[in-house]
């Protein structure tokens, strides 16, 4: 009896609570909406689940190294690459593997509609700070607003730890929910006769321009701000094996195998990480609210500075200020969005290639801004 009731002790019954129960259902409803709605599935599937591993109840401290949270456990063990930032650049290695800077090339004007979407980043931090979160607790959530999950991921490694869990859950939850939240903002800001403009069809990049952009575009945002090293770095590397034409085999293993294998680690070890024990506080909730503002004041944000640009440019050099939305670095979803929200206008009104140049401009932006949070708000800088 007594090996009986030892048993019972170590169910996840006996030491369920509604926290756990809470959380088990936040994981089901990702799950749910990867499946049923196709919302981000490759990210939301393995999230989903995660959440299921890290909220299963058992018996803490007692030696059986279940815990992700707990040393000496596979989990924690899967969990130092994000706890280190080692996913993120790795999955920009991929991303950069993916990526077509065509439409960025063709037009080089879209690359301020990427600047001006992380005005979000900036506008949440300050709002972090008011709330009472530390200068890093509120860099680590302002990067929420440029709709990145690895540079969120990698950003709160650096800066909020102990806030990973809820800053990842956050930045994924909104890119998933991009087709959800981007219409109706970008449709209040936009008049009819604005959602039609046509821009003119882009020129064709050469070969040599796409081969040299990584090098060169590499360089000099490095220089600017060197904190982004590690993310822009393997993007643009990613970028060069697909450009380059001698490395076909790299190219493919990196947007390919590499890239799913880590999205499978990342998402998995990140979901797990919200254990309801630690994540389950007024703190994360707070954290999703600003998430959620960042993120809507990222997306005016690009909408208006394309309606501005438009005081300036004549006839056909007119831009579409649906593309603006695509600022924020969801790629391409964001740019999928706003070719949705443009059809629904104008069905013979392309807009996709258009809007991947503010969409990858986002990519490099949101990494920009991570590098220069970091020069910032990092405490062991010292002067």
């Amino acid at each position: 009896m007594e090996g009986f009731f030892r048993f019972i002790h170590f169910t996840g019954f006996y030491n369920v609570t509604v926290a756990h129960i809470i959380m088990i259902f936040i994981g089901l409803l990702f799950i749910y909406l990867a499946i049923k709605k196709d919302y981000e599935p490759l990210l939301l599937v393995p999230i989903g689940f995660g959440i299921l591993i890290g909220n299963i109840p058992f018996l803490e401290n007692v030696g059986l190294q279940l815990g992700i949270y707990e040393p000496g456990s596979v989990m924690n063990y899967l969990y130092f690459g994000v706890l280190k930032g080692i996913y993120p650049p790795l999955i920009f290695l991929g991303i950069g593997a993916m990526t077509d800077f065509s439409a960025l090339l063709s037009n080089p004007k879209l690359l301020l509609l990427g600047a001006a979407a992380q005005v979000g980043i900036f506008l949440t931090l300050m709002g972090a700070l008011v709330l009472g979160f530390t200068p890093q607790e509120a860099g680590a959530i302002g990067i929420i607003g440029g709709a990145d999950g690895p540079t969120a991921i990698f950003i709160a490694s650096k800066l909020a730890p102990e806030l990973i869990g809820a800053i990842a859950i956050a930045a994924y939850s909104y890119m998933a929910l991009v087709p959800v939240i981007q219409p109706p903002i970008m449709k209040l800001l936009t008049s009819k006769k604005e959602r039609l403009i046509r821009m003119k069809p882009s020129r064709q990049v050469s070969k040599t321009e796409k081969r040299l952009f990584p090098i060169f575009a590499f360089i000099i945002t490095a220089f600017i701000s060197p904190g982004s090293i590690p993310l822009l770095g393997m993007l643009f590397f990613g970028n060069l094996l697909k450009e380059s034409g001698v490395t076909d085999r790299l190219g493919n293993t990196a947007r390919n195998a590499l890239i799913d294998i880590v999205t499978i680690l990342l998402g998995l070890t990140v979901g797990a990480s919200t254990q309801a024990t630690t994540f389950l506080k007024p703190q994360s909730i707070l954290i999703f609210v600003l998430g959620a503002i960042s993120f809507m004041i990222a997306t005016a944000s690009g909408v208006m500075f394309a309606k501005g640009m438009n005081l300036f440019l004549k006839g056909d050099n007119k831009i579409n200020p649906l593309i603006g939305a695509a600022g924020v670095s969801a790629v391409p979803d964001s740019a999928r969005v706003v070719q949705m929200v443009g059809s629904k206008e104008d069905s013979s009104n392309f807009l996709l290639m258009h809007a991947m140049g503010p969409n990858v401009a986002g990519v490099i932006g949101s990494a920009v801004a991570a590098g220069i949070l970091l020069a910032i708000l990092l405490e062991t800088i010292v002067f």
